[in-house]
């Protein structure tokens, strides 16, 4: 589980601002809570549900700075489903939890192409294992819940070309790190407004999900 634990220049969970509410957040758990296990469960619902609530999805709030790093999302309080779940690992790995990065492919507009990719994290619980939680935000029409073992997650597909990768990943996908913002580089944001990313959604093709280390339920 080491490396679902690590600090990384985009889930910097080391930043003061990350350490402060991560404690917040499991402030009461060691006293209230006999067992680790319902610990780790409670901190984690915690995270999640701050996460989903308090930071605001970029494109349907129509805000600004898009954001990638960790403690970028919880200062600028805004993200696309990619960055949030920068923030909410960052927030787990703080308080010691494993947290790792899921994907799906999905349609746009819900009638076909174009298509992108969402995403959202997995969280190790001792008493489930890896449990899949999705804190984009909910609205009319999206309720994704912290409900385990069951998964309640904000999308289901509904395509033939639509995905569910069910590979955890340590990492952000390269891919999505460099459409919000600029492969680590220093560069300018490649897609620096909310209307720009929306236009310009990271999106891999099935036939190439392998190469980035993700595979779909069909292909085992």
């Amino acid at each position: 589980m080491e490396q679902y634990l690590k600090a990384s220049e985009v889930i910097d969970w080391h930043h003061p601002d990350i350490v402060a509410l991560a404690h917040q957040l499991a402030s009461g758990c060691e006293s209230s809570t006999a067992m680790t296990n319902s610990r780790s469960k409670t901190i984690a619902k915690q995270s999640f549900e701050w996460v989903r609530d308090q930071i605001r999805h970029s494109s349907d709030y129509q805000m600004n700075p898009v954001t990638c790093r960790a403690s970028e999302v919880l200062k600028h309080k805004t993200g696309y489903c990619f960055a949030k779940s920068h923030l909410l690992a960052a927030l787990l790995r703080a308080n010691h939890i494993p947290a790792g990065f899921c994907y799906q492919r999905l349609s746009i507009d819900d009638q076909g192409a174009p298509y992108s990719l969402h995403g959202f994290n997995a969280i190790y619980l001792p008493e489930t294992g890896w449990y899949r939680v999705d804190a984009r935000g909910n609205k009319p029409g999206i309720d994704a819940q912290f409900t385990p073992p069951q998964e309640k997650l904000a999308f289901s597909l509904q395509l033939a070309e639509e995905a569910d990768f069910p590979a955890v990943l340590a990492e952000p996908l390269p891919i999505v790190v460099s459409a919000l913002r600029w492969s680590l580089t220093g560069h300018r944001p490649s897609h620096p407004t909310w209307d720009d990313m929306l236009r310009n959604l990271p999106d891999i093709s099935l036939e190439s999900a392998k190469q980035h280390g993700l595979e779909t339920k069909n292909d085992n």
